[in-house]
């Protein structure tokens, strides 16, 4: 005997799947059968989905938002909530907010003062870090690359500043591009992977150095979604002859042991070490 399900009144923002109809929530079904008002991405993927899951419109309104609509789709979607029913938000694939132009509804609905709520479930973002082999107890979400010559140098050089794994999301056409670019600011032996068409049929992860996968990828017309996950910077060890430079420079202003404690701390080094090499470096005059 099934359950009767009901649904807040506010807007809910449901994560669809990104591939495999299967990936969807329990929850988010839930949702999509008993929210008053159904916006989405795109209505006709909605509509595909709740036939697939065997959800009718049953004459619901269903509202199209889309990054070219949204300043008309609003004020529809507010006033829904006004009346005090539920309206479930999906995008187009994954979870809405992620690289998706409903950030603005959830601020205006925020503004005004009505309930949110999130019903999580895929993330492309988040299935390809959990299958890039990178590092993942920090990682950073920068959406997609610039496509302006300038924007793009400069978005690539700031993305170690965080110090944490980047995922980024890139067009099939333009990813022979970032990789070179990648290969050329970060250094060929930057640790990359490629994942293409996560959960669907032809999924593929290409993992490895930028260099080896640009190699491997130079004359293959790439199709599908695209996830690029960028491994963070390797911390180089300093050299014996940087030791020496920072302790020459240091040694000018200071006394050993205080010239010692500062280059160890800049240089990451122990105290012992770096004041033994003084050490030596005063004998040598």
């Amino acid at each position: 005997m099934s359950m009767a399900v009901s649904v807040a009144p506010g807007l809910h923002f449901v994560a669809t799947p990104i591939g495999s109809a299967r990936d969807i929530t329990l929850r988010a079904l839930d949702i999509l059968r008993a929210a008053d008002v159904i916006a989405a991405e795109d209505t006709r993927t909605a509509r595909k989905l709740m036939e697939i899951h065997g959800i009718p419109v049953n004459g619901r309104p269903m509202i199209p938002y889309h990054d070219h609509n949204g300043a008309e789709a609003r004020p529809r979607v507010l006033g829904a909530l006004e009346k005090g029913l539920s309206v479930a938000y999906v995008s187009e694939a994954g979870t809405p907010l992620v690289a998706d132009p409903g950030y603005q509804l959830g601020r205006a609905a925020i503004d005004a003062g009505f309930p949110v709520f999130s019903a999580p479930g895929p993330s492309a973002a988040l299935a390809a870090l959990t299958v890039s082999g990178l590092a993942s107890d920090r990682f950073m979400f920068v959406g997609f690359a610039p496509t302006q010559t300038g924007a793009r140098a400069k978005w690539i050089k700031g993305l170690d500043a965080a110090g944490a794994t980047i995922i980024a999301y890139e067009s099939p056409k333009r990813v022979h591009r970032l990789l070179g670019e990648l290969c050329e600011v970060l250094g060929d032996d930057r640790e990359v992977a490629i994942c293409r068409e996560l959960t669907k049929r032809f999924e593929e992860v290409l993992r490895g150095t930028c260099g080896q996968v640009r190699d491997l990828l130079q004359d293959r017309v790439l199709k599908g979604e695209i996830v690029v996950v960028i491994g963070r910077a390797v911390a180089r060890a300093p050299s014996a002859l940087d030791l020496e430079a920072a302790l020459l420079v240091a040694l000018q202003t200071m006394p050993l042991k205080a010239a010692s404690a500062q280059v160890a701390e800049a240089l990451g080094m122990s105290k012992r070490d770096v004041y033994q090499m003084g050490l030596q470096l005063k004998n040598d005059g």
